[in-house]
């Protein structure tokens, strides 16, 4: 596993990025299949796309405060 990968997931956390942004986002990074539809949120979708492309763009959308 890429450092890339650890370096982000940590930087997402301590940006107080959304649980749901990050799950998303290692699960395009990794290539996993999404979500069932059901459980499936706005900053999940977000990172996910994200993770796919490789960036963390939105996850200033999703701060908790």
């Amino acid at each position: 596993m890429s450092s890339e990968y650890y370096d982000t997931i940590d930087h997402l956390e301590n940006q107080s990025v959304d649980a749901d942004y990050i799950l998303g986002w290692a699960g395009g990074y990794l290539d996993n299949p999404a979500r069932e539809e059901q459980r499936v949120t706005q900053a999940y979708t977000a990172g996910y796309a994200d993770g796919k492309a490789g960036h963390t763009k939105q996850a200033g959308q999703f701060t908790i405060q």
